[in-house]
């Protein structure tokens, strides 16, 4: 492997700002074992390399980002540091001194500092996330948090936003998205309890294996032909590239209207492509539902189809799959005018039908 020559000033490690869960004066080295570790354009190894470190050199650390569990000879983890010059390491071969301190999370500006923001006087904490449950502690107005990872709770119209996300601290305590600033910027956190980010099957036949026995299964309790959902996952997921597959584990694309559902852990906003029935299409965003893991993206996309009135008649078609894919289009499942040829088309040059058996 040749790896690009670039230079780095070796420096003790600098957190944009202190927070309760700090540790005064830590340092962060690289500790590889000798091999040196990679620098990355983003948070996993399917991102470019754009240079390398050798063991013992250090670093500065502006921020974190939730990216592709690593075991390393530090630390199994899915956290990734941001460095000052932009780039990318797996925590999992950083040596902290004398201890790993809270690291802030990124957004597209640098570390996101989240702040109380009420407008009237401190924020309640609770241990759960909604206004019903019970009172733990407040926060002054302009306290700065350590933030783990969000669920989604009770809608709140905020200072803020309004948001059912709510924000878990240390200790399995919640405060409110609605009233929390983000400094300087928005990040991207991880769900609660939700699986590292996944990097793309190298080649098709590696995303099929991926997904072959999640659609077996959605058939054997929904009916659903295991071809569909493969030739579904296979487009709706760019075969497994896109980041709402990649970061939140949705295989279809189902939006939330407000609500993840039962299945789901939460919601979040991407950029898409919508069509009207003359075949005119535009850019957009839309919320869309997000899961723990790719086996509650399948459970949901064989209930979703199973549960809504509008898709039972095809499921009279659930042993001709060229037809269930032509009543789910004409159900109104996809905007596309071409979804159901394009997933015949799929079915066909991949000979999907053999996982029907």
């Amino acid at each position: 492997m040749r790896y690009a020559r670039m230079s780095l000033t070796v420096v003790a490690v600098t957190l944009l700002l202190p927070s309760p869960a700090v540790a005064a004066g830590a340092t962060a080295t690289v500790q590889s074992g000798g091999t040196g570790l990679n620098m990355r354009a983003g948070g996993s190894t399917a991102d470019r390399q754009v240079g390398r470190l050798a063991d013992g050199a250090r670093l500065t650390v502006v921020c974190q980002v939730y990216g592709e569990f690593v075991v390393g000879t530090q630390r199994r983890t899915p956290n990734w540091n941001r460095l000052s010059n932009g780039h990318y390491v797996s925590d999992a071969y950083v040596r902290w001194s004398p201890q790993r301190p809270w690291v802030h999370w990124c957004g597209p500006k640098g570390a996101a500092l989240p702040t109380v923001r009420t407008g009237s006087g401190p924020v309640n904490v609770r241990n759960g996330a909604n206004t019903r449950a019970a009172r733990v502690a407040t926060l002054p107005e302009g306290n700065v948090m350590v933030v783990e990872c969000q669920v989604w709770g009770e809608l709140v119209s905020g200072r803020m936003r309004r948001s059912a996300a709510w924000n878990r601290l240390p200790g399995g305590r919640y405060v409110a998205d609605a009233n929390v600033e983000w400094r300087t910027s928005q990040p991207t956190l991880p769900w609660c309890g939700q699986s590292a980010p996944t990097v793309p099957p190298a080649n098709t036949a590696q995303f099929i294996a991926r997904v072959a026995e999640p659609a077996r299964a959605g058939f054997r309790q929904y009916k659903v032909p295991a071809s569909v959902t493969i030739a579904q996952a296979i487009q709706e997921s760019g075969w497994g590239k896109s980041w709402l597959t990649r970061r939140d584990h949705s295989y279809f694309g189902i939006k939330c209207f407000g609500s993840p559902g039962g299945i789901a852990v939460g919601c979040r906003s991407y950029a898409t492509t919508e069509c009207d029935s003359k075949g005119k299409c535009w850019s957009t965003t839309a919320s869309f539902r997000t899961y723990r893991n790719a086996t509650g993206s399948f459970a949901d996309h064989g209930h979703f189809l199973n549960v809504n009135p509008r898709y039972k008649n095809a499921f009279a078609y659930s042993n001709n799959p060229d037809r269930f894919a032509q009543e789910i289009h004409k159900a109104g499942y996809a905007t596309s005018p071409t979804y159901a040829q394009n997933l015949i088309a799929l079915m066909k040059q991949y000979n999907l039908y053999r996982y029907d058996k």
